[in-house]
């Protein structure tokens, strides 16, 4: 009984904060009561066991509380401790000096994408996109990417957890379609995001694996379908599989021999005339 109360007390605290990052402007007790159905007094003595350790302050002048600056420092922690997201960066930015465009690096976690760097070009784009967000995999170049080189049992399962809902009118929603797509995106070695995600915007992405050849994350590159061109899909392509390469190598990943051959570019395979 002792233990089902201690996993009741941490479950009931990981709501509250789940529930207050979610308001910008914080929450009172009976705010926080009324959506989780707790009693006011029990919300009170967890928030300020919370408020103790940091992990919640409360405003001064509104009696709002909100997250506190722990997670700040736990999140930076995470951060530097993610060797490849300092091994990446500096192809990341020479990615972005090349193109000007958003360029993206996430890691697979949970059945979804995690961004963990985002560079933001120079050219003028607006996405939902940030360090510390996740996203779907069956839709965005990224997830599809990491996709392509699970196997094939993980990919079901990740699909049949996650479902594969609509974003975008082109967003792929069958299975069929999907696995087709993935085995594409492993003879050209990079994936598309045709406006599946989002609409008007255009992505492109490689995977990148560590020293067991394990695929670990990806890594892209995001514009207005206006400039994203498939010409310039075609340029990018082979600038991605390198930078993928490159960054797998600084992780101890064998880096294939040069020339090995790969797949067609697979634009039109993966143009309106796919199946969805």
């Amino acid at each position: 009984m002792q233990r089902d109360n201690v996993v009741k007390s941490v479950s009931r605290a990981l709501d509250i904060i789940a529930l207050v990052g979610m308001k910008k402007g914080g929450l009172g007790v009976t705010e926080i009561a009324n959506q989780i159905d707790i009693n006011k007094s029990s919300v009170f003595r967890t928030l300020s066991t919370l408020v103790q350790y940091g992990y919640i302050e409360q405003d001064r002048e509104t009696g709002k509380y909100k997250l506190g600056y722990k997670f700040l420092d736990i999140s930076s922690k995470l951060l530097e401790s993610i060797d490849i997201r300092s091994e990446a960066k500096p192809f990341l930015k020479e990615l972005e000096n090349m193109t000007n465009e958003v360029i993206h690096l996430v890691v697979y976690d949970q059945a979804e994408v995690v961004y963990i760097e985002k560079l933001e070009g120079t050219e003028t784009l607006r996405t939902h996109s940030k360090v510390g967000k996740r996203a779907p995999m069956h839709c965005t170049s990224v997830g599809k990417a990491i996709l392509a080189h699970l196997p094939e049992n993980d990919v079901l399962s990740i699909l049949d957890r996650k479902g594969m809902p609509y974003h975008t009118d082109h967003t792929i929603t069958s299975i069929e379609a999907i696995l087709q797509e993935l085995k594409q995106i492993r003879q050209r070695g990079y994936a598309l995001d045709l406006e599946e995600n989002e609409s008007g915007i255009t992505c492109i992405a490689a995977p990148v694996f560590d020293h067991l050849g394990k695929v670990v994350a990806a890594v892209s590159i995001s514009g207005p379908t206006t400039r994203m061109t498939k010409d310039r899909l075609t340029q990018l392509g082979p600038i991605m599989i390198q930078t993928s390469l490159q960054i797998s190598g600084r992780l101890g990943h064998l880096i294939p021999v040069q020339g090995e051959k790969r797949g067609k570019s697979g634009l039109e395979e993966a143009s309106d005339s796919r199946p969805r």
